[in-house]
């Protein structure tokens, strides 16, 4: 959980009260569902997360692993 907040905490930098202005999130965003972003709207990116939601848990269940492992020198 920590490892979650952690990634979405850098992920959201220099934006993090507008998270859908974070140039990272939307770039990750486009190349995930090929929504431009450069048009994307806060409302796009609201609909994204609550449409991925399973995915998006997954992924940041992954991103903890990897952090943890990279940590612990696990391979």
């Amino acid at each position: 959980m920590i490892s979650a907040i952690r990634f979405l905490w850098n992920a959201t930098r220099g934006s993090r009260l507008r998270p859908w202005r974070s140039e990272y999130l939307r770039w990750r965003i486009e190349t995930y569902s090929g929504i431009g972003a450069e048009r994307m709207t806060s409302l796009e990116v609201l609909r994204f997360v609550w449409r991925e939601k399973l995915n998006l848990v997954h992924f940041l269940r992954w991103a903890g692993r990897l952090e943890k492992d990279a940590t612990t020198g696990n391979d």
